[in-house]
């Protein structure tokens, strides 16, 4: 069995590579309070018409909290598919 093998430069790449998605997610997280919100203030069960637009803006503000931790997996897939299920399909 040989042992792993790892060189300064890619556990810099690594490092770096981190901190980017760290100061990525920091971002996404200033901007994206407006997104959630915007979730909310939309009642998932109710049925009024939404255009196609309109629909996936709110399945990426969904995707978008699940990313940051805001919702679990299950919840994440029930409100995407009640979504989904929304879309008009021409």
């Amino acid at each position: 069995m040989g042992a792993q093998r790892s060189s300064f430069d890619k556990l810099q790449r690594d490092r770096a590579k981190k901190a980017r998605a760290a100061a990525k997610r920091e971002q996404r997280q200033e901007r994206g309070t407006g997104q959630g919100e915007a979730l909310t203030a939309i009642d998932l069960t109710d049925r009024t018409e939404l255009s196609a637009p309109e629909l996936l803006r709110l399945i990426e503000a969904i995707h978008q909290r699940f990313e940051d931790g805001d919702m679990d997996f299950e919840e994440f897939e029930e409100k995407k598919s009640e979504l989904l299920a929304r879309l008009p399909v021409e």
